[in-house]
Parts: structure tokens; C-alpha cells; sequence
């Protein structure tokens, strides 16, 4: 009796740990990529948050003054080691008069900072609502929008208090572990508030965990390229340089975000299955790998012919 449960634990335990293995899964994930519309998800969330971050950095800077050991600019030229045009682009992006006054943002620009950030939440909660195939809510949903974007400030805050405290220390593979686990507990926060509580908070620890792995990879990769990004780009258009290099890297970041959304709803369904009981047979998994192998050495023979007629017969020049 015992060994017959542990060799049911461990079936469990092996189909728990390979079901992404499967072409069948791997097809639903990129489907529900394509569903949710994912490369214009991204756009459209790097472009809203360019939009309500840029300002609300900079009035924050602004009311905070002498609170804070460096401002935003200060913090993203450390962080990256930009130099040169690059750094000189994120500091006049981000720059503050030394004159300013927070009584003089006006009630035009509060107004404006207002429907940015909310149109950033909005953004975002549709990401949720059309990935896990919710009833959209809309301006209804506002008031844990604004939930929201607080705890963004706070999530922003925590993040940089941990890279200046540890980011010296061992490459910074510890601020970016302490990061990863921040942006987890951040991400599953957002989804559950986001959807107004109609997605439990277990089913999106997948996606929690999927996005803090791919964003600190994300961060290592992009302390490489993101300096020559930035310095090429201010070198050809200056301060609007930097908004482009930021974009960019907005999308590259959203573009991990939606993926992980994919991935982790398919997850999810997989591991309640798992939990059910439902699994497909070993005939019928060897019968989808069979056939993506058949369908690669098809499409290689066909480019392969393709290739031999196109030498046989060059076409007319």
C-alpha cells in the first residue's frame, strides 16, 4: 500500500514538474498570447506608463526635495552606468528646477497627473480581465486603481531602497533576488486588487513567480545594453532620445509581463487538472511530439528542395 502511494506521489510529482513539456501546452500558451493580443498589450502598457510615470517621478521628486538621498535621474544613471549623452538626456528628462514649488503643479497638471495614472491602471487591469476572460469593469474599478498605483509608489520606493542598500554587493545577484521576490508578492498583489478581487490570489502565484524571473533576467541583460541604448540614442536626438530609449525598455518589460500572464493562467489550469486527476495518456503526449517531429523534418525537406531548385534553376537576373 505504501509503495503503491509513493508511486502515485511521484507520477504527480513528475507530471507536475513536466507538463510544459508538451507541445499541446506550449500551443495553448502562445494562443493565449495571440487571444490577448500581446505585442499591442505591451505597446499600449509601455506607452501608458511612460506617460503616467515620467510626470508622477518628477512630482514626486519635486515634494519630496531633501527627503531623499538622490532623485530619479541619479538613480536610473547608478543603476545602469549611463555616461555621456546618455546620462545627460536622463538628467534633463528628469530634471527639476531648483525654484520649483509643489503649489505650482496647478490644477491643470494634477487633473492630467490624475487620468495618466489612472489610465495606466485601467491598462493594466485589462490585461487581467481579458487574460483570465473577466467582465470588464472599466472606470468602476477606480477606486482600487488608486489602491493600486499607491502601492506602485511604495513597490518603486522598496525596489530602490534595496539596489542602493545591496546593488554594490556580489554583481548585485542580491538586490536582484531580493528584487524578484519584491516584484512577485508586487505582481500577485496587482492582479487580485486589478481584477477587484474575482481572481483568488493563489491562481496568480504562477504568473507572480513566471513575471520576477523573467524581469530580473530582463534587469541583468539590460544593465549590457541599455547604456549603448541610451547614448546612441541621445547622441541622435537628445532629450527625446531618452524617451525612446526608455519606451523601449517599457516594452521589453511588458512584453515579459503579458507573456508571464499567458504562461501563468495556462499554468494554473494545467495544475488544477493535475489536481483533479486529469492528465492525457503517455500514448496520446508521444503522439503530439510525433507529430511536431514529423511536421519540422516536413518544412526542412520542403526548404531543402526549395533551396536545390532555386540552385538548379537561378532565376533571371
Amino acid at each position: 500500500m505504501e509503495g503503491g502511494t509513493a508511486k502515485i506521489n511521484r507520477e504527480r510529482l513528475v507530471r507536475t514538474l513536466t507538463f510544459w513539456l508538451r507541445p499541446a501546452f506550449a500551443l495553448r500558451v502562445v494562443n493565449r498570447f495571440q487571444k490577448i493580443v500581446g505585442f499591442d498589450r505591451s505597446m499600449a502598457l509601455a506607452s501608458s506608463a511612460l506617460t503616467a510615470l515620467v510626470p508622477l517621478v518628477i512630482l514626486a521628486c519635486t515634494f519630496l526635495g531633501d527627503a531623499v538621498d538622490a532623485d530619479a535621474a541619479d538613480r536610473i544613471i547608478r543603476r545602469y552606468g549611463l555616461n555621456g549623452a546618455g546620462a545627460d538626456a536622463v538628467r534633463s528628462l528628469f530634471s527639476v528646477p531648483d525654484d520649483a514649488e509643489t503649489s505650482g503643479v496647478g490644477a491643470f497638471g494634477a487633473v492630467f497627473l490624475i487620468i495618466s495614472v489612472l489610465s495606466f491602471a485601467r491598462a493594466s487591469q485589462r490585461l487581467f480581465e481579458q487574460t483570465w476572460e473577466l467582465k470588464p469593469l472599466s472606470v468602476r474599478n477606480s477606486r482600487n486603481g488608486l489602491w493600486w498605483i499607491l502601492s506602485l509608489g511604495v513597490y518603486g520606493l522598496l525596489t530602490g531602497w534595496i539596489s542602493a542598500v545591496l546593488g554594490g554587493r556580489e554583481l548585485g545577484l542580491v538586490a536582484t533576488l531580493c528584487d524578484a521576490v519584491v516584484t512577485a508578492v508586487f505582481l500577485v498583489w496587482s492582479g487580485w486588487i486589478l481584477s477587484a478581487k474575482r481572481i483568488p490570489w493563489p491562481g496568480l502565484v504562477p504568473f507572480g513567480v513566471t513575471a520576477a524571473i523573467l524581469t530580473a533576467l530582463y534587469s541583468v541583460g539590460a544593465s549590457l545594453y541599455l547604456p549603448r541604448l541610451f547614448n546612441v540614442y541621445a547622441d541622435r536626438y537628445g532629450v527625446v532620445g531618452a524617451v525612446f530609449a526608455l519606451l523601449s525598455a517599457l516594452f521589453a518589460v511588458m512584453l515579459a509581463l503579458v507573456a508571464s500572464a499567458a504562461l501563468g493562467r495556462e499554468v494554473r489550469e494545467e495544475l488544477l487538472g493535475i489536481h483533479q486527476g486529469r492528465r492525457p495518456s503517455e500514448h496520446e503526449v508521444r503522439r503530439q511530439w510525433d507529430t511536431v517531429v514529423e511536421q519540422a523534418r516536413s518544412r526542412w525537406r520542403h526548404a531543402r528542395e526549395d533551396a536545390a531548385s532555386r540552385r538548379t534553376n537561378p532565376p533571371d537576373s
